[in-house]
């Protein structure tokens, strides 16, 4: 049998060894033992829960995005602030359904999370088939403005990132 069968993840194991005998302060036989045990069988029956995920392709893109949703989560906070100061009867709250052209649940669940990261927009629910994004906007009156606005600085970049 291969050693990645009886130790699937070995950094996981020796960091679970550490921590086990940094949170006891000894070097105490039994403690060796009991840590090099927990270090061991943890992993093993962690092992099966852990789903393959898509690989960053492109990392500086990857900062890029980041920076551009922090901007864009400022922007949208004094946009929403101005709207909830202003008349309530004037806003315009509307739902959209926004066409995915994105695979892979972490990619779709990044777009979904940027979404409600930024204020003024929540994302409601992702279909069954993965093939639409339903979004809640406090202010809408520009239902195509909002979805070309989601896919070109959102998802076109996710696109990349992720490749797929």
């Amino acid at each position: 049998m291969s050693l990645s069968k009886w130790l699937p993840m070995p950094l996981h194991s020796l960091l679970l060894f550490i921590v086990w005998l940094l949170l006891n302060n000894t070097v105490a036989p039994g403690h060796l033992v009991l840590g090099a045990f927990l270090a061991l069988t943890i992993p093993l029956l962690c092992a099966p829960l852990k789903t393959r995920q898509p690989k960053v392709l492109r990392p500086l893109l990857a900062l890029r995005y980041i920076f551009r949703v922090l901007g864009d989560i400022v922007v949208a906070n004094v946009e929403v602030a101005i709207l909830v100061l202003g008349p309530m009867r004037k806003l315009q709250p509307a739902f959209v359904a926004v066409p995915l052209d994105l695979s892979g649940d972490l990619p779709i669940t990044l777009l979904a999370s940027t979404v409600s990261l930024t204020p003024g927009t929540v994302s409601a629910e992702v279909s069954e088939d993965r093939k639409w994004l339903y979004i809640h906007a406090l202010h809408m009156t520009d239902e195509q403005g909002l979805i070309a606005t989601v896919k070109s600085r959102y998802e076109a970049p996710l696109k990349e990132i992720f490749g797929c």
